[in-house]
């Protein structure tokens, strides 16, 4: 066990440079917006993402001097002064006839990034250790596709980088008071699903650190989901919480901003435009959606349409079981830190959490947990993988889970494992594509609750998709379509931009579930295999 001390607000670490916490829409103001109007980059993260080449107030001045000048270039300013994140794309692919688990042991170094590589006066919230990131366009540390990384981490032997990310994630709630949906300053404005108590219990598991020396941070962080709540009002909401008319406390997604997202501003421009709604409106709901971690969605949405979204309006099942877990594992290390009135305060919360969620987020006609719209005062009664994440932290009863299984089973098992959703909408967290995190929130939410058959189903179903791309293909990827023969599995589609390779969540559950089931053709899976 290590005793190396946590960062915290009194022990900035060393060689961690003070945060430049100024957005890039902050910094370069009308160039950053004709930048991204202009569609000088075909991807709207690129921009956001670049390195100046020089001082950002310097430039902002050249552009304000030389942008009415008849022969004014856009783009070719930009190039001047401006260094494009580089994304290499061969380096997530396998040499052929290495087995899959080794592929996946190998790219963790590539898919490493250190502190000192943080280009000066970019986008990079700096972290005082090294890092594991999803891989493709995604350049930076993600808030809860880290703890599925994790998981195959230590399947790989490489409790090192555990370690690291640990103390990285104390560190960013320690100086910010939540972490962000990345380490990039336009993620300031919003977290992620709260999975850092998930977090802690992996570490202690795994002998990286003692869940008890995380309890500030899992208290710190609570504060933040919670802010505000005790001051609301029958049918009030304020940021990350809301209250029924009839008085019952759940949590929202949210993001402090209600402008266009700087990772995506062309494409929110566009999408607000073909609202009857307040822009800002459309705006805090696309926010929220990507704090959600599925942007996007028809959980969000009311036809399918993306200009329809309503996050802000929606208690969550998955976001409500998480703040449950967190209440929890306070009132326990709290406990164990022999401060018996706090412990006593989370377990009251987290009852009263349970009550609530079985209330408002349980639907007995569907068998299932479903989202819930505050303002409609009705669930939305559409299925979507979220339903197994209370089974996942065992707030479930026994007849609870054995109907959400059931669920499971009839309305979103394909052929190539769990879907998103049953509704297909050409947003990439609906039908047809599945992701590794909702694949093994079931997989182990079934398994708390003893129904192994179809833990075992999904997980088979899963590897025998994931296998049959990487044969073919000699990659994992981000997400997958899971419709048709996993043998002849594709990579899944739709949303805001192309299929991303790497990918570390999929590597994370796959070497997980591939170590858990050793006797599993995909064990056997080779690059170049396949047609």
């Amino acid at each position: 066990m290590s005793n190396a001390p946590l960062p915290n607000s009194h022990t900035k670490l060393a060689g961690v440079a003070p945060a430049d916490m100024l957005t890039p829409a902050d910094r370069y103001q009308e160039l950053f917006v004709d930048v991204q109007l202009a569609r000088v980059f075909p991807d709207s993260k690129t921009f956001v993402d670049c390195s100046p080449r020089g001082e950002p107030e310097r430039i902002l001045a050249l552009y304000r001097q030389q942008r009415s000048e008849s022969d004014f270039d856009l783009a070719a300013f930009v190039h001047t002064h401006f260094d494009e994140p580089k994304i290499y794309k061969h380096h997530y692919v396998s040499i052929e006839g290495q087995p899959i688990a080794d592929h996946i042991d190998s790219l963790w170094d590539v898919l490493t990034r250190h502190p000192h590589q943080h280009p000066a006066q970019s986008s990079l919230l700096p972290l005082p250790n090294r890092y594991v990131v999803p891989g493709g366009r995604f350049g930076e540390l993600y808030y809860w596709d880290s703890y599925f990384t994790m998981l195959g981490l230590f399947e790989s032997g490489r409790s090192d980088l555990l370690h690291d990310m640990a103390n990285n994630f104390a560190y960013l709630i320690d100086t910010y008071g939540h972490v962000p949906n990345g380490n990039r300053t336009y993620y300031l404005s919003r977290s992620q699903p709260p999975v850092f108590a998930l977090m802690v219990e992996l570490f202690e598991q795994h002998g990286v650190r003692e869940a008890i020396e995380y309890l500030p941070q899992l208290l710190k962080e609570h504060s933040f989901w919670m802010e505000g709540a005790d001051a609301l009002r029958p049918g009030d909401a304020y940021r990350h919480c809301a209250r029924t008319d009839d008085g019952i406390l759940l949590n929202r997604y949210w993001d402090s901003r209600e402008t266009p997202r700087e990772e995506s501003h062309a494409e929110d421009v566009e999408t607000a435009q073909k609202s009857s709604r307040p822009h800002s409106q459309v705006y805090r709901d696309l926010r929220a959606g990507a704090a959600s971690g599925w942007d996007f969605s028809s959980r969000w949405c009311d036809n399918g349409k993306l200009e329809t979204i309503r996050t802000t309006a929606i208690l969550p099942v998955d976001l409500n079981a998480f703040l449950y877990n967190l209440e929890q594992q306070i009132a326990e290390l709290s406990q164990a830190d022999g401060q018996r009135k706090q412990a006593q305060a989370f377990a009251e919360r987290a009852q009263t959490r349970r009550k609530a969620i079985d209330r408002l987020l349980w639907d007995d006609t569907a068998g299932a947990y479903l989202d819930y719209d505050w303002q409609r005062h009705a669930p939305r009664e559409a299925l979507n993988a979220a339903t197994s994440t209370p089974l996942y932290v065992g707030l479930a009863s026994r007849t609870q889970a054995r109907r959400v299984a059931e669920a499971l089973r009839k309305r979103l098992l394909e052929e190539g494992g769990l879907g998103a959703s049953e509704v297909e909408t050409g947003e990439q967290w609906d039908r047809p594509n599945g992701w590794a995190p909702l694949q093994w929130l079931a997989i182990h939410g079934l398994r708390e609750y003893g129904l192994h058959d179809l833990a075992d189903d999904i997980a088979s179903r899963w590897l025998h998709t994931v296998a049959g791309l990487y044969k073919r293909e000699s990659k994992l990827v981000e997400k997958y379509a899971l419709i048709g023969s996993p043998e002849q599995a594709a990579g899944g589609g739709g949303g805001e931009y192309p299929l991303q390779d790497g990918f570390g969540w999929t590597n994370g559950v796959t070497r997980r579930l591939l170590d858990e089931k050793p006797d599993h053709h995909a064990n056997r899976a080779c690059a170049g295999s396949s047609a």
